[in-house]
């Protein structure tokens, strides 16, 4: 599968790191390229290309690993060109200066990026993961679960094929409606990072 990942940061990295263990193509698009080339170096896989963002999108699968103001410019600016092609969201809209979770209107995040993006499969997903237990895709010993709403069925099972392959775990969380409280339970998860005293080396498990 040929994956798109908007952003060069921690979380492109992350994401990058699983998409390739799991023998996808992976494409970086970065608002510089030699950031984008550098991570594309790091992931070391000869099936990573580097670009900038305003590139032409390849593939079907979009991954917004951007933060949540930076989503929505993202989104503005591909327009129709996201029309049809999954979307997948991973950010959680919080205030960085108060660290506290945003009101937002439309619900979620990823409901704001349906609403900008009407004709594309928005995903949400990744938000509960942290960037450095993704790059590893364990803690203790446990493959990582990751959330997964979306209105699309089909992008929902698109999504969940990509985060077996990189050896996690899908969790099917329903519809996008419930991007709410996925994204509710990501700011939580951070959160309690400072009181734990685990530097964002946790991850949320379903266990029974």
């Amino acid at each position: 599968m040929e994956i798109t990942i908007i952003g060069t940061g921690n979380m492109a990295r992350g994401i990058g790191t699983r998409a390739v263990a799991g023998g996808h193509d992976v494409t970086l698009l970065g608002t510089e390229q030699a950031h984008a080339e550098e991570l594309a170096g790091e992931l070391d896989g000869s099936s990573v290309k580097a670009g900038t963002v305003g590139d032409p999108i390849a593939g079907d699968v979009v991954v917004l690993a951007v933060w949540y103001p930076v989503s929505r410019e993202v989104v503005e600016r591909y327009g129709d060109q996201l029309d049809g092609k999954v979307v997948v969201d991973i950010t959680n809209p919080i205030d960085v200066d108060a660290f506290e979770p945003l009101d937002l209107e439309a619900g979620s995040a990823a409901q704001e990026i349906a609403a900008k993006a009407p004709d594309a499969k928005v995903v949400k997903a990744f938000n509960t993961t942290f960037a450095g237990t993704l790059a590893e895709g364990r803690v203790g010993g446990q493959p990582l679960d990751v959330l997964i709403a979306s209105d699309a069925e089909d992008a929902k099972e698109t999504v969940s094929r990509i985060v077996t392959d990189g050896g996690l775990r899908p969790i099917d969380a329903g519809p996008l409606k419930r991007a709410r409280e996925i994204e509710a339970l990501g700011y939580l998860h951070m959160a309690i990072q400072q009181p734990l005293g685990t530097g964002f080396s946790t991850t949320v498990k379903v266990l029974s």
